[in-house]
């Protein structure tokens, strides 16, 4: 089994709706690789700026972030443009994806991609 894991939810909301989101994706990412899946993780949309606060250790699910970090394949370059978080997300050293080249943007994660793969998707 191979699932991809989208992280959409806006750290800047401080919502515990977005905390529950990112939470749950981190949670079932760490499951699956305990059962020995493939499994990859992805921020994308306002969700580039989770990691460079995931990166930091006073954050309360650093370490969960740090358990499942080998499966983040990175954050979307559009969105991270778009959303401010270009630095934060190099800094954090996240890989930038782009290989999806949408007209006007430097490029997105290309999920095509992960589906022709075989991937499942889960949007958090």
């Amino acid at each position: 089994m191979k699932t991809a894991i989208l992280i959409l939810s806006d750290p800047k909301s401080g919502s515990e709706e977005a905390n529950g989101r990112l939470f749950n994706a981190l949670a079932v990412a760490r499951d699956l690789q305990t059962r020995k899946q493939d499994v990859t993780l992805i921020f994308q949309g306002a969700g580039v700026r989770w990691p460079a606060q995931l990166a930091q250790s006073d954050h309360p699910f650093h370490e969960l972030f740090a358990s499942v970090r080998q499966s983040v394949a990175g954050a979307s370059k559009a969105c991270a443009v778009v959303f401010g978080a270009i630095e934060g997300v190099e800094a954090c050293g996240t890989n930038l994806l782009d290989d999806n080249q949408v007209p006007g943007t430097p490029g997105l994660p290309g999920i095509a991609a992960l589906i022709a793969q075989g991937y499942t998707l889960l949007v958090f």
